[in-house]
């Protein structure tokens, strides 16, 4: 009967099922994406979430408290203080080096410098898409009092942009609710699976969650790293808003091979920079360069192994493949939950498609 059994896989009900779970995931993916700008924050908030357990954890041993709610809110206020703190720190240099390149932009632009033809096209690109002074008015507030005081007619052509902003401001609330009824959400989760599918389900669910925690909470402590690396390093060599650039590079880091993405900004940098007249820009973008070499082979070879060790979970071009992918279907949503979608699926097609099944008497449901 087994040979049999193995030469009918593809049987009837199982071609229907095929059918039916692709129509049911079309249906699905379309929904999202004509609700998407509702659910956003909701899926931003469930991400958040999950990455703030370890802290709740925390919170609630230092507390000693039974519920959840008194360590949501103290996570909530612990993060909160911590950027609080981070801006209040940093933001006075920050405006004061945004405040540098603008100067520079407006003598180079104004005639008081003069400067190589070959750099003209160069410098009309930077000034229309790369603004200092537009970045510093929207960090000090200055931009607010200017859209303020042009009227109530800009108040109501910008109606969409203040629903959007309440609408993020929900995905705080969510992210409270979510924290302080997380285990009861997990229990939710695994009774709305039907009894007969639950016990296999539980168990490939409980396989992503190992590789997802593995995932992300490794891969966060070498973001946390590189950003250390990388702002150290940039305000060695004496850049321009090296904190903020370095701790871009940290947080980028969590994608595979997406910190790259900051050496444009770090080249307009530098080429403002340069036109001050005090440095020039190959040698400061050779020495940016050389922070990236070292702080990369030191994430790459000492702290990347030994924090994640061989069991990485996910290839870093299937990451890269599954961001592509969900993006293109579901938008920022996609994004969010690219990772664990594409663990289940490989997990589901380890387990049950490229493995052998197991036989009717093993116990596969323990796990739940």
């Amino acid at each position: 009967m087994a040979p049999q059994e193995k030469q009918r896989f593809w049987t009837t009900d199982r071609i229907m099922n095929l059918i039916l779970g692709i129509a049911l995931a079309a249906a699905i993916i379309a929904l999202v994406r004509y609700l998407s700008n509702v659910l956003l924050p909701f899926f931003a908030a469930c991400f958040i979430a999950y990455l703030l357990q370890p802290l709740v954890g925390f919170n609630k041993k230092l507390t000693r408290s039974k519920g959840l709610a008194l360590p949501a809110i103290l996570t909530i206020i612990d993060v909160t203080a911590i950027a609080a703190a981070i801006a209040y720190v940093f933001m006075p240099s920050v405006l004061d080096e945004l405040d540098t390149l603008g100067k520079i932009i407006h003598s180079v632009s104004s005639g008081e410098r003069r400067l190589p033809p070959q750099y003209t096209a160069i410098v009309d690109f930077i000034g229309r898409y790369f603004n200092p002074e537009s970045l510093r008015s929207l960090l000090d507030g200055t931009h607010l009092e200017t859209v303020l005081n042009k009227g109530t007619s800009l108040i109501e052509e910008s109606l969409d942009i203040i629903i959007t902003v309440l609408a993020w401001l929900l995905t705080l609330i969510y992210i409270v609710f979510i924290l302080a009824d997380y285990p009861a959400i997990v229990r939710g989760f695994k009774l709305a699976i039907p009894a007969r599918f639950r016990p296999a389900t539980i168990a490939v669910v409980h396989q992503v969650e190992t590789s997802m925690n593995h995932y992300f909470r490794g891969q966060g402590k070498v973001a946390l790293c590189a950003a250390v690396f990388y702002c150290t390093g940039f305000s060695i060599i004496g850049l321009p808003l090296a904190i903020p650039m370095g701790l871009l590079v940290g947080a980028l880091y969590m994608i595979p091979y997406f910190q790259y993405i900051t050496l444009v900004p770090i080249a307009a940098i530098c080429f403002i920079y340069s036109l001050g007249g005090t440095t020039q820009f190959l040698p400061e973008m050779g020495k940016c360069l050389l922070v990236y070499a070292i702080s990369q082979s030191i994430c790459d070879y000492l702290i990347t192994p030994h924090v994640m060790g061989r069991e990485m979970g996910l290839n870093p071009a299937i990451i890269l493949l599954s961001l592509t992918v969900w993006g293109s279907l579901l938008g920022i949503i996609g994004m969010i939950i690219a990772l664990p979608a594409t663990a289940l699926i490989m997990t589901y097609y380890r387990r049950y498609i490229s493995e052998p099944a197991p036989h009717k008497g093993t116990p596969e449901g323990k796990e739940g």
